[in-house]
């Protein structure tokens, strides 16, 4: 059975290569993201593995079903890439990777908080330059601050445990309140009262079309003035034009994100040899208090061996007629 893994970086194949592979599969990476332009590559393929800006739109879909696919199996939790009733009309099977590790990106979006609170960023592009002057450098104690955590599934229960190990008081927002992160002391909250309290926000809830631009300007205005917002999940779930409104006024006095709503033409790929032509994020980068990483939040050596072993142990459950993992439309 052909499976082609679009997207694919040199980590890709060295971590499902070094995975068991199936009896019966042929895995073939192409690098180029999937979209109307690249779908044929995808020909006599039963097996399509996508990852997060790999497009799966209706004409994406038609294409592959027409080519002979018959499932998607992504290699990522999240699926709001997929146009789920489309899947379900042309008969394509959708599979996910519900959890790899739940510790790489709730322990970058600590790195994030711990880098922005102490000017790492700032003092490392100093240091190189010869000036070791401290000025513009002050940061903040986290023992007693208040952290306030929206979504707390797997991920955002672990970022709540690592924050609780440092003194933080912990404020929660998700629709399921989580017995774990209870257990830690978390007050579960409204959110304009989690906004109104805490002092570092961190976002780790899915996208969905209630959570889309769940941080905006009205949002923004209901936080802390100089308050940390931190973004691990999804692009989405913020406004970025807002955060660029927050910032020049010192509403928001801290940002880090690993995903933005724009990445798809961005992310993964070398452009520092051309000019940037994203306007919003070309300002964003401008700001001495915002860190932007491309989307590396998963990327740790666990979580890459996690994903791939599910991801192959997906493809030949389905090839055995007893699917799991499946993401219902």
């Amino acid at each position: 059975m052909r499976v082609i893994l679009f997207s694919s970086q040199t980590y890709d194949r060295e971590s499902f290569l070094g995975e068991p592979l199936p009896a019966g599969l042929e895995l073939q990476f192409q690098p180029a993201r999937l979209n109307l332009d690249t779908v044929a590559l995808a020909e006599h393929h039963e097996v399509v593995c996508a990852f997060i800006n790999d497009d799966l739109s209706a004409p994406v879909l038609e294409q592959l079903a027409k080519g002979g696919t018959r499932l998607i199996a992504l290699r990522s939790a999240g699926y709001n890439h997929v146009d789920l009733p489309a899947a379900q009309r042309l008969g394509l099977s959708i599979m996910r990777v519900p959890a790899y590790s739940p510790h790489a990106v709730a322990e970058h979006a600590v790195a994030l908080i711990l880098a922005l609170n102490r000017r790492l960023h700032r003092a490392y592009n100093r240091t190189r330059d010869g000036d070791f002057s401290l000025h513009g450098l002050t940061g903040f104690d986290l023992v007693g601050k208040t952290v306030g955590v929206v979504g707390t599934g797997q991920i955002g229960a672990t970022f709540a445990k690592i924050m609780a190990g440092f003194g933080c008081q912990l404020l929660a927002y998700d629709p399921f309140p989580n017995p774990q992160v209870q257990g830690l002391g978390a007050r579960y909250v409204s959110l304009p009262e989690l906004l109104a309290q805490a002092q570092i926000i961190s976002l780790h809830c899915p996208l969905t079309a209630d959570s889309k631009h769940l941080i905006n300007a009205r949002s923004l205005a209901q936080m802390q003035p100089g308050a940390m917002l931190i973004n691990t999940g999804r692009g989405g779930l913020v406004d970025t034009p807002a955060l660029i409104e927050a910032l020049k006024v010192g509403q928001l006095g801290y940002l880090g994100l690993d995903v933005y709503e724009e990445e798809a033409q961005l992310f993964f790929e070398d452009r520092s040899d051309l000019p940037l032509q994203d306007d919003v994020l070309a300002r964003l980068l401008t700001f001495p208090n915002v860190i932007i990483t491309a989307h590396q939040a998963f990327l740790t050596r666990e979580a890459l061996a996690a994903i791939a072993g599910t991801t192959l142990a997906n493809i030949a459950a389905w090839a055995d007629g007893r699917p799991q993992n499946l993401v219902e439309g």
